[in-house]
Parts: C-alpha cells; sequence; structure tokens
C-alpha cells in the first residue's frame, strides 16, 4: 500500500495504490470526512510486469499529460496513463450507483466489485531494473524532472519524451550511502538526500556536498518519519517497539566558504566546450573537467568575472577520469551554432576500462547565477569487462585486464560525409594494456560499441590523436598514436571504419572487433614516454605533429600524405618532409604541447613555465615563457578568438592541482 498526491484532486481525497495478486495494482481515490467512514472508489487498474517479487513500491502523479509513476521491488519505473481510467471510473459508479454516489457502508464492496468493468492497463513506458535488484524507494517531480532513487547508492534524473521516459543522469551522492531513500528540494535550491549509512540515518546536502545530520538510529528496515524547516529538525522512527524522537534546533553556521572547490582531488584532463552569450553580450566560455574523484564537471569560466562556476557534475565513473573528448565544439559563429545555444557529444573515460558518453546543451539564461544553463543527457557506456561477458568461447581466450585505463580519447572526424553516409560515430581510445581501439557510437539507439583494436605497441599507450585528410582520392581518416617508448606510430583507418560501418549494419549493432592492421609509419621522437601530442594541418596540406615527453624535450615532424589510386585506403603512405626537436626544453614532464599555426608552438610543463616556440630552418626558438599557478600540470587545450582589431589572440586552459586560464 503507498499513498500519492493527485494533481487537481478534490479536498478531503487521496490517491491509495495498492498491490494485489499476480501483479495486479488499484487505484482508489480514498474519501475522508470527519464523523464518517473512509470512502474509497476505485479509479483504475494497472497491470504489473512479470518479476519474482512483483509489488510497486512507490508511486507518483504526474501534474502534466495524465500520467501516472511507478516504482516497483524489482527496480523498475513504469508509466502508466491515468486520464482515461477517470473517465471510466466516473461512469462505472454512476452505474453501480443507479446514477448518484451513495456515501454507507455498502459503497467499497460496490466498488470492487465492479472492477472487472475498468480494463487493466498495460505501462506505456518500461525502464526494466533502473535500480537494480533491490528496489525503488521513492519517485517524485520537480520542475520538468522527474527523478527516482533506490537502494543502488544512485538517484536518477529522468524527463518525458513523449509518453516515453528517457533517462538524463544518475548521481552518486556521498560514499558509502548506499540506502537513499527520499529526495528533499529546499527553497534555497539546495537538493537534500535522505537515506541509510551503516546504522546511521543521514541527510546530505548535494550542494556543499557534505552531510547535514547523521543521526544513530540501527540503520534502514524500519518505519521513519523526517521534517525540517528554517528553525529546526524533527527525525521520528521506531526501534525495538519504541517510537524514538530526535530534535535539532538549526544554529548559525559559523564557517564560511571562501572558494568552493571544483573537484575533491587533481584534475587530470580538461576540454573548452564552447562559448555561451552572457550577460551584455559577453562571451563565456563552457569547460568540462576530469579529475581523480571519479567525476567530471561541466563549468563556466568568465574572462571579465574571472570564476568558475559549476554548471554539472557527472558522476557515473568508477575510477578516475582520465581523458575527454568532444565532437566539434560550436560557439558564437560557428556553423550549427544557434541563440539556441551550443550542443556537443562529450566522451568521458578513465580507469577499469569505462567509457561514457553524453550530449551536454549549453545556453544564455540572464536569471541564473552562472549567465548559462546547462543540460546534460547520458547517450551510452561501455566497459570491457562487461564487453568480455557477453563474447562467444571466451574460454579459449585470454581475458582482457579489468584495471585497464583509457589513457586518452580521440573522435574521428569526418565519418557522416558523402563518401561515408553513416549516422555512426567513432572514437579512437589509448589503452594501457597496450592497445589502440576503436569504438562506435549510434546515438538514436544510445550504443557504443568496439569495432577494432591493435596491440602493435605491445606497452602502455598514452596519447592518441585522430585527424582528417583530404586529397584528390577522397578522404582519409588518420590516427597517430604515441606510447611509453617515445615511439610515435601513424594509421591510415578509413577501411576499417567502413568495413565496421557495413558489419554494424549488418548485425544490427553488434561485432566482432575487427584488427586496425599494421602502421603506415613508426617515428622514435623521444627517449621514454610521450605526455602531449597536437596535430595541425599547414595550408598546403602537410601535417606538423608536435610532442612532449617525460624527459622534458619537444619534438616535431612535418608529414606529407601520399594517396594510390584503386580501392579506397590502397596505397596510402606518409612521408616525412622536416624533423626537429629541443631537448631539455623544460626542466620536468611536458603534459601539453598545442600547435598554434604551422610555424607557432605552444608548450607547458610541470615546471610550471608556459613556453612559446617558433619553428623555423634551425628548429625551434623559444620567444617568451610566462609562469602560472597551477602544480603538478596534466593538460592544457587552447582556442582562438577575434579581437577587437581583428586580429587573432589565443587562449588556453590549464589543470592540475587547479585551474587557470591564460591568454
Amino acid at each position: 500500500l503507498s499513498w500519492a498526491l493527485r494533481p487537481g484532486q478534490p479536498p478531503g481525497t487521496a490517491a491509495l495504490l495498492a498491490s494485489g495478486p499476480d501483479g495486479e495494482m488499484l487505484w482508489l481515490d480514498v474519501a475522508h470526512r470527519p464523523g464518517r467512514a473512509p470512502c474509497p472508489r476505485l479509479m483504475g487498474r494497472y497491470q504489473l510486469p512479470p518479476c519474482k517479487q512483483r509489488w510497486h513500491t512507490c508511486a507518483a502523479f504526474l501534474p502534466q499529460d495524465g500520467l501516472l509513476l511507478c516504482g516497483d521491488r524489482r527496480g523498475s519505473l513504469l508509466l502508466f496513463p491515468c486520464s482515461s481510467s477517470l473517465g471510466r471510473a466516473a461512469e462505472i459508479t454512476s452505474i453501480a450507483d443507479g446514477g448518484t454516489h451513495q456515501v454507507g457502508k455498502d459503497s467499497e464492496p460496490l466498488c470492487l466489485s465492479h472492477k472487472g468493468a475498468l480494463p487493466l492497463q498495460a505501462p506505456l513506458s518500461v525502464l526494466f531494473g533502473l535500480h537494480g535488484k533491490t528496489g525503488v524507494t521513492s519517485v517524485t517531480c520537480h520542475g520538468s524532472h522527474i527523478y527516482s532513487t533506490g537502494r543502488d547508492g544512485v538517484y536518477r534524473q529522468l524527463r518525458l519524451q513523449g509518453q516515453q521516459l528517457q533517462v538524463l543522469g544518475k548521481h552518486r551522492p556521498c560514499k558509502g550511502l548506499q540506502w537513499i531513500e527520499e529526495l528533499r528540494f529546499t527553497p534555497d535550491g539546495d537538493l537534500h538526500v535522505l537515506g541509510f549509512h551503516a546504522d546511521n540515518f543521514v541527510v546530505w546536502s548535494s550542494r556543499t556536498g557534505e552531510n547535514l545530520h547523521c543521526i544513530p538510529c540501527g540503520g534502514g528496515h524500519r518505519s521513519w518519519s523526517y521534517c525540517s524547516s528554517l528553525e529546526d529538525e524533527a527525525f521520528a522512527f521506531v526501534k525495538s517497539g519504541d517510537v524514538m524522537l530526535y530534535r535539532h534546533t538549526a544554529e548559525p553556521c559559523e564557517q564560511q566558504v571562501l572558494l568552493p572547490s571544483l573537484h575533491g582531488r587533481e584534475m587530470a584532463c580538461v576540454r573548452r566546450l564552447g562559448a555561451v552569450q552572457g550577460p551584455n553580450h559577453t562571451a563565456l566560455n563552457v569547460f568540462v573537467t576530469g579529475s581523480e574523484d571519479t567525476t567530471a564537471c561541466v563549468l563556466v569560466l568568465s574572462e571579465r568575472s574571472q570564476a568558475a562556476v559549476p554548471l554539472a557534475r557527472l558522476s557515473d565513473h568508477i575510477s578516475s577520469v582520465r581523458a575527454l573528448a568532444l565532437t566539434s565544439p560550436l560557439g558564437p559563429g560557428d556553423e550549427g551554432f544557434d541563440d539556441k545555444g551550443l550542443s556537443t557529444l562529450l566522451f568521458s573515460a578513465g580507469g577499469r576500462a569505462q567509457i561514457e558518453c553524453y550530449r551536454v546543451l549549453c545556453a544564455g539564461d540572464p536569471s541564473s547565477e552562472s549567465g548559462v544553463t546547462c543540460q546534460v543527457i547520458h547517450v551510452a557506456s561501455h566497459r570491457l569487462d562487461e564487453h568480455w561477458e557477453r563474447k562467444k568461447n571466451r574460454h579459449k581466450l585470454v581475458k582482457m585486464d579489468p584495471e585497464t585505463r583509457y589513457m586518452s580519447l580521440s573522435v574521428v572526424p569526418g565519418t557522416s560525409t558523402k563518401q561515408l553516409p553513416t549516422t555512426w560515430k567513432f572514437l579512437a581510445a589509448a589503452c594501457s594494456d597496450g592497445s589502440v581501439r576503436v569504438f562506435g557510437l549510434l546515438e538514436a539507439a544510445q550504443k557504443l560499441v568496439l569495432v577494432a583494436e591493435s596491440f602493435h605497441h605491445q606497452r602502455c599507450v598514452l596519447k592518441v590523436e585522430a585527424f582528417l585528410h583530404t586529397g584528390a582520392g577522397g578522404e582519409r581518416q588518420l590516427l597517430c598514436s604515441a606510447a611509453t617508448d617515445g615511439s610515435i606510430a601513424f594509421w591510415d583507418i578509413t577501411n576499417p571504419i567502413l568495413d565496421a560501418t557495413a558489419g554494424l549494419q549488418e548485425a544490427e549493432g553488434e561485432m566482432q572487433p575487427l584488427a586496425l592492421g599494421t602502421p603506415l609509419l613508426t617515428v622514435m621522437a623521444h627517449s621514454c614516454g610521450v605526455n602531449s601530442l597536437h596535430v595541425r594541418e599547414t595550408p598546403e596540406g602537410r601535417y606538423v605533429v608536435a610532442s612532449g615527453s617525460d624527459d622534458g624535450s619537444i619534438h616535431f615532424c612535418v608529414l606529407e600524405v601520399a594517396q594510390g589510386g584503386g580501392e579506397a585506403g590502397a596505397g596510402t603512405c606518409l612521408r616525412v618532409l622536416e624533423l626537429g626537436a629541443r631537448p631539455c626544453a623544460h626542466a620536468a614532464h611536458v603534459t601539453g604541447v598545442r600547435a598554434l599555426r604551422p610555424d607557432l608552438l605552444l608548450s607547458a610543463s610541470v615546471d610550471q613555465r608556459l613556453a612559446l616556440w617558433r619553428r623555423g630552418p634551425a628548429g625551434l626558438d623559444l620567444l617568451s615563457t610566462t609562469f602560472f599557478h597551477v602544480p603538478d600540470l596534466a593538460e592544457l587545450d587552447c582556442w582562438e578568438t577575434a579581437g577587437a582589431g581583428g586580429e587573432l589572440q589565443y587562449w588556453c586552459v590549464l589543470c592540475g592541482q587547479g585551474l587557470e586560464m591564460l591568454r
């Protein structure tokens, strides 16, 4: 049994939902008046999907569209229609009561005896086992979104698309809070998560990321109630047959947060999504950061205020987030940008061989504190150990290392052209187990599939960078990968992508990984690991490949792509036109390098120096050095903007033990 509030229901009436045999759930409106017995009235009958424990655990009427949302003991979310039930119930009640509704002792049996006249309705939308096998504990509506909680340690945000439920994302509160019971939205915009941590009742604040209350009560599996106001809070629970009451009077907070943190640990990667137009037509830069605290954060950084404001936090990873990749970031003036803002696909990856994919939507919002509104929709995910469990004859193969880490990601460009008319997008990944892997994403079906791989390097691959070559023979998807031995390998992955596209269409999104083949060219650029890699095309159609290493050196090479005739991919070769290096360019690891122009390179190092180099006939000449404040630099990202006079301005963002933006 559970009670639910229905929008627009008459005063003195409450909705009661009761689960019975064979998965049948009844909706009754119960009228209660002083001095009279409660009068139930059957409003609808619903069929829960088959499972071992077939009963609902919570329910809520949605404020729009006449829909009923339920959570069941199997952890599923179920969406039922209820607008049609209102008309049918009124008709049946009129027939049963001879045209008038009588309130008396015979009303309940009379109502239930005619339940066969109401149709047994199936769910419109089912998200089976969304919260695991431990059940859904609550469902609630706030604004235009739906929230559900469960005993799997996460709460999920959803929305309605037509009459279908769509999961936007999941959020994990403090570590160890596995039994989440309820969500409370406060008037000041905070979200309180109520649940049980071990044998304590916990109220956790999503704004501050800390426990507001921790009450020893013996843990879950008990009746409880929590109420809060501005002055005090009360928690009542049953323990050993006794009703216990805990009260807490609000006290003034003596702590003041001077600067809120973006992450709980150091940042490992950063990418700029683009820019949106803020108040007074100012450009607001939107970034994504990944951290060792297993989260990714979408934030806005204003050039004028120099303040970083988090917009969304992504907590789907179970280990550190080490790499990020984006599909073409868009902003004002870019093709595909409109007044609604920017839209891009975000890939995040890291430990435990896990990749997550999101659709990020950002737009200007003058009413918000940051000036930007952000919506993140979870698209797909992939883990190698789950992929392994689905393999045929896996007992004959050597099992993949479950501790494999993704070190770098790069989106393969040019995969939606006339030559390759497909809705699949492809992603290259550098892996710690010595492999270079290529994944295919079909956003509409929410599928992320491993399509090709190669173990050519035989050691940890640190960086990958994909780029597109357009020549007389058509477009070629090229890839360079760098490993811990200082080598950089160059691949033509056009044929594997074409074969994977055909295989995915035939196999309906499932296939065995193909072989990437052998590299076209390998360059020994450094004496040890390559920590940074970047490719830039020159106006002549050549490519400048810049890299930085653990030994503090910077290396560059200029490549020319030659294409033969015949089938796609036949005769493609690379020729090195120029090689250059600057040993001991920095006093520590070079963890970031960018080719700003074909003749201009930027490098950043753990020695906290940002160096600008000019590529000339004699090699690399140092132009300037700037010191930055971020210790243990992990990565940098660069972009260019047009200045007031039309000249180009270069910006960069650096991350490590902090975040800094420089021009």
